[in-house]
Formats: C-alpha cells, structure tokens, sequence
C-alpha cells in the first residue's frame, strides 16, 4: 500500500471526502441519513477502520457488513451504481496514484457486488421458467 500512496491519512481522508460527498448526494443522503442520524462520528471512525482493515489486513474492522446493511430503509440495487460512481469520483479527485485509485475501485466494486448479492438477490428470478413468462 505505500508504494501506491496509501497510509492511515489517506484512509481517513478517503472516508472523510466521500461519505461528505454521499450526505450531499439527492439519492445517497436521504437513505444513508436516515440510517445514520445522530451515530455519524461513529459510523466514519467504522468506515475508517473497514477501510483500514481491506487495505492493510490488519484487523481493525470485526463488523458485519451484510447485517449491518439488512432492513436499511429504501435501500435498493439501484443505488449502489450511484454508490460506485461517486466513489470513483472521491478517488478521481483525491487518490495519491492511478495505482491506488484501481485497488481502491476493484474493492469498492466486489464490495458493492457481494452486498447487492447478498441484500437483493433472489434465485427464484433465475428460474427459466420465469423467465419465458
């Protein structure tokens, strides 16, 4: 990670910028708020330590993700491509390297892939009976 840029001050600038960003976001902030208010110092010091935790292996995150995600109010697929975007956004402006912009957008992706899998998946939907109908 430090060949790439990456130290716990990027991390804590990463998280800072783009969940800034995301109360801003007509979509994102409505739904993150709602989730979030009055626990926000909170949920930035766990992102920071998610974050640490996926860049440094360290184990500075022992969260849950998915439980942490389920039965969150109008959270839909549709908004994590927003999610993505504005992620790739934050990195475009702020990120140290092309090289750390990449891991970081690589993981941000197979994050917000298991998630949408595991929140909104349903194998019914991939019946081929369904799927003539």
């Amino acid at each position: 990670m430090k060949a790439i840029g990456i130290d716990q001050a990027f991390i804590s600038t990463l998280v800072e910028t783009f969940y800034g960003r995301v109360l801003a976001h007509v979509e994102l902030g409505p739904v993150f708020d709602a989730r979030l208010s009055g626990r926000w110092p909170e949920h930035m010091e766990k992102m920071k330590s998610f974050w640490s935790a996926v860049a440094f292996r360290n184990g500075a995150y022992g969260g849950k993700p998915v439980q942490a995600h389920h039965g969150v109010s109008n959270l839909t697929a549709e908004l994590f491509p927003k999610w993505l975007e504005l992620f790739a956004a934050t990195l475009d402006d702020i990120a140290p390297s092309r090289e750390a912009k990449d891991w970081f957008m690589a993981t941000a992706e197979r994050i917000a892939r298991s998630l949408t899998l595991s929140l909104f998946y349903n194998p019914a939907m991939d019946d081929p009976a369904l799927k003539q109908a």
